[in-house]
């Protein structure tokens, strides 16, 4: 089987993966986080509000929160989202069409690692929770800076293993032991919740995902640790 097949087949199963959960996506999101991701994803918004672009892209997008988190804080400014998962952007475009801001934010399919847009196309790049789950890192980085305008800025949230001890006890044991067995329970799907805290534990994160954004061509790249390390923030500059 060719690199490209394996890449195919991981993609397909990723997003049968998201389809299979979407619809209980953003409940479980509040639940496992306890309400945390909002805080980060506002983090976030904020490293772009003194920048304030004017046309943003957010890859895989999900339910779209990103997106309305986005808009919400940047007035004017428009924003693509796009995911694999064509279930959970049904659910992101009720979300949107509910708050009525269908003018302001267009969410469509799209690979991470192949976005369908020209060079420079977008002032800002953000992703929130969705480089990890990427099946070749470096691509889906290429792709970003690619799409991403000279002088433009990418806004990066993922999660990551705590290094203080004691805080990488309590993280191990509900993110290993307890989190998989509540979320087969609740979403039932077998695999998502397990999928989960192992795509966290093979993710480079901290200065090793530094040096990466770095080796795609990023400037002045930052980070910063969330929440005693559970997540963290990067950012970086083209």
């Amino acid at each position: 089987m060719t690199e490209k097949h394996i890449s195919e087949d991981n993609n397909i199963k990723v997003q049968s993966m998201f389809d299979g959960i979407a619809f209980r996506y953003d409940f479980l999101n509040r639940f496992f986080s306890f309400g945390i991701d909002k805080i980060w994803r506002a983090k976030a918004v904020n490293e772009l509000r003194a920048f304030m672009p004017e046309k943003v892209l957010d890859v895989a997008t999900g339910t779209a929160d990103m997106a309305i988190a986005l808009q919400k804080k940047l007035n004017n400014a428009h924003i693509t989202g796009v995911d694999i998962s064509e279930k959970m952007l049904a659910i992101g475009k009720q979300k949107v069409k509910k708050k009525g801001l269908e003018q302001h934010i267009k969410l469509e399919y799209g690979n991470s690692e192949a976005l369908p847009f020209d060079q420079q196309s977008f002032d800002a790049v953000t992703v929130a929770f969705g480089v990890r789950n990427f099946e070749n890192l470096k691509n889906g980085l290429d792709e970003m800076y690619r799409v991403l305008k000279t002088g433009g800025k990418v806004i990066i949230i993922e999660l990551s293993i705590p290094q203080q001890l004691v805080a990488q006890y309590i993280f191990k044991l509900y993110f290993f032991r307890i989190l998989p067995y509540m979320g087969r329970f609740l979403s039932k799907h077998a695999y998502a919740y397990s999928y989960l805290p192992h795509s966290v534990q093979s993710f480079p994160y901290g200065a090793k995902f530094k040096e990466k954004m770095e080796s795609c061509g990023f400037s002045e790249v930052g980070y910063k640790s969330l929440t005693f390390g559970i997540a963290h923030l990067y950012k970086g500059n083209k």
